[in-house]
């Protein structure tokens, strides 16, 4: 089956009308709703096969169906899908991570009063994310981007009951709205610049050669290239969606919503959508590189924070004890690997650990709902543990997982996708700093990954929920095992020997030699961070929960900073947090005293002078208009009495006024 580009709406169509269907049907109607969202990401998934296998026919082309959306002065706004092994490539993996999240969900939330919205919310959620896949056009991009927004803070604050969980649904919203600004207003400007935001228009889209060599040679503050400033504006929005730092704060707080959420934002859905914006648009983040003399080129910047998002990420997963929070910032320093990849200009190689990734972290997070829901709701490692006998299933696909986020050599796809990750970035010209902080970040994984598995299944149960633990059913076991499946075998398409991912993405790679000494170095630095990790956890495990760490046992400083996630919340609120306190009351006050007073000042003006007006108006010209016009009706009815139309009473007058004359001037001539 085949799919070509002017069919590709409908992948985002089907999850959206399953939406529909969970907005306006009952609350009871929870098998419907449950249903009609699995169904509709079935057959995304199965459509989204179909473009991939189109898109495989030539890879180097980019299939577009451009359309108008609305006339706007003297043109038209166009919108568009857009078919490349990109697009392709994503919306496999983001339906099929999608619907083994809904079918393990219908298992985990079968209890919950607010199943039917949940599903609801699950489905617009992968609709908004397949939307922003297929997008020919930085507009429509931006609109189901926003969109995903939306449905993440839903999902988060699904438990909007819990203090916590409303909390950290406000804090996802506000804080990736931070980078969201920045999107626009790069949105804004590529438009003002180029007059479009289709990202391929037969030469005249924004990603094609001929805007793109414009865009280079304009400049703007401090010689920076319009190019450059436009694609850090971006990269301010993948940065919010994604978690880099500084923006990286949401993203643990996120699992506060139900696991299988975790798991899709984590995973396939919200985070991802941050690399996918960068990997879409690298050639305007490239352009500045024919600028040799530039004073700053885009992508060093999203390599350095890159870099420093994953090292910060692993550092403060070592020292958290929420099974779901250790993930959370693991997953904070995947993203920055994977940004890292962007910035050192091996965008494919950022595209084959978002695929890996993407399996492995959803294999994490639904074999850590499956824990939490066998041990009754219970989520800190120290009162987990014994639970491999009991959970087997689980075990052996959370290890799975495990060793692919540690990057266990050769069976599991964590190790071959941050393996080119770490050759892209050794060769990089610029700086080795940021090799340095990955290999760091290499050891840090092992270590808190082994961590992991040794509190929650070694040793004994030391807590209530974890010794009345028992396996979960087969709707939320069988998806753990098709993603370990995935999670095992996915790095295969894309080994130093048989590059075919890369290849497909980017016809013109080519695997560099000299990388198998620092795939030996990489081999050693995982070795290291499992058997700290093993001696530390594994070789006696902790026999109570209220047995100190190992780690906090020899440096309690450096743990207890580590479990408060190096303060920056509290350096936040004592920063942003009280500035915005601070900004909010002056502005509260200025409307109060200087904007209120001066309306009231205004209005009191107002009545004053329609006082005066109406007084003056009333008194002085209607009160003169009055009397003139009493005085003219007077005379008019005095003068109108002589005209009475009487000839002898002319007569009379005449003779009366004759008489008066002539005595006049006999009385003159006398004297």
């Amino acid at each position: 089956m085949r799919v070509p580009a002017h069919l590709l709406w409908l992948i985002p169509a089907l999850p959206l009308l399953a939406a529909g269907i969970g907005a306006f049907a009952p609350r009871t109607a929870r098998r419907t709703t449950a249903g009609s969202a699995i169904a509709a990401m079935a057959i995304s998934f199965l459509l989204s096969c179909g473009a991939l296998v189109t898109a495989l026919r030539d890879p180097a082309v980019h299939a577009v169906h451009n359309f108008a959306w609305f006339d706007l002065g003297h043109g038209a706004l166009r919108l568009g899908w857009l078919l490349d092994p990109l697009t392709a490539l994503m919306g496999v993996m983001v339906t099929l991570v999608g619907l083994l999240i809904f079918i393990f969900s219908a298992g985990y939330m079968a209890e919950d009063a607010n199943f039917k919205q949940f599903f609801c919310f699950l489905s617009l959620f992968g609709a908004a994310m397949l939307g922003l896949l297929v997008a020919n056009s930085l507009l429509l991009l931006f609109i189901c981007w926003e969109l995903v927004g939306l449905a993440s803070y839903l999902l988060i604050g699904f438990w909007f009951h819990q203090p916590s969980a409303a909390a950290a649904a406000k804090k996802a919203f506000i804080t990736t709205r931070i980078g969201d600004l920045g999107l626009l207003v790069g949105l804004l400007w590529l438009y003002d610049a180029t007059g479009s935001l289709l990202f391929f228009d037969g030469g005249e889209g924004v990603l094609e050669a001929g805007p793109l060599a414009a865009l280079s040679a304009q400049t703007t503050v401090g010689g920076l290239a319009v190019s450059t400033a436009i694609g850090l504006l971006i990269f301010c929005g993948a940065a919010g969606k994604s978690g880099q730092f500084p923006l990286h704060v949401w993203l643990p707080d996120a699992m506060e919503g139900p696991t299988p959420v975790s798991a899709l934002i984590h995973a396939a859905t919200m985070v991802a959508a941050g690399v996918f914006l960068i990997a879409r648009v690298y050639p305007l983040l490239a352009a500045d590189l024919t600028l040799p003399s530039a004073p700053l080129h885009a992508l060093s910047v999203v390599a350095t924070i890159g870099a420093i998002t994953a090292l910060l990420g692993a550092v403060i997963a070592v020292g958290q004890n929420d099974i779901k929070r250790i993930l959370a910032f693991s997953t904070v320093s995947q993203l920055g690997y994977m940004m890292l990849a962007l910035g050192v200009g091996s965008w494919v190689t950022a595209i084959f650990h978002l695929l890996t990734h993407a399996f492995f972290k959803a294999l994490l997070f639904l074999g850590a709902g499956s824990v939490i829901h066998a041990a009754h709701h219970e989520q800190d490692i120290r009162r987990l543990g014994g639970l491999r006998a009991p959970l087997r299933v689980t075990f052996a696909t959370f290890a799975v997982g495990m060793m692919a986020l540690a990057g266990v050599p050769f069976l599991f796809s964590g190790f071959w996708s941050k393996e080119a990750i770490l050759h892209a970035a050794h060769g990089w010209s610029v700086s080795q700093l940021p090799f340095a902080a990955g290999l760091i970040a290499v050891v840090l994984t092992a270590f808190y990954t082994t961590r992991l598995v040794a509190e929650v299944f070694l040793g004994t149960p030391r807590g209530e929920g974890a010794a009345r633990a028992q396996e979960s059913p087969a709707v939320m076991t069988v998806p753990l095992v098709l993603l370990a499946v995935c999670a095992a075998l996915l790095g295969f398409i894309g080994t130093p020997w048989w590059p075919w991912l890369q290849r497909t993405l980017d016809p013109t790679f080519a695997t560099e030699p000299g990388g198998f000494g620092l795939m030996a170095v990489s081999i050693v630095l995982v070795a290291t961070g499992l058997g700290a990790g093993w001696a530390l956890y594994a070789r006696i495990p902790r026999s109570s929960a209220g047995e100190a760490d190992p780690v906090e046992r020899r440096a309690p400083r450096l743990f207890a900073a580590l479990a408060d996630r190096l303060g920056f919340d509290e350096l936040y609120a004592a920063t942003v947090g009280r500035l915005n306190a601070w900004t909010a009351a002056f502005a509260d006050a200025l409307d109060r005293r200087v904007w209120d007073g001066t309306v009231r000042l205004l209005a009191g003006l107002g009545l004053f002078t329609g006082q005066v007006t109406r007084e003056t108006d009333e008194n002085l010209i209607n009160g003169g208009f009055d009397a003139a016009s009493g005085g003219l009706r007077s005379g008019g009815r005095a003068y109108s009495r002589g005209q009475s139309g009487d000839t002898h009473s002319y007569l009379r007058y005449i003779a009366i006024g004759f008489t008066l004359i002539a005595l006049a001037v006999l009385l003159g001539v006398r004297r």
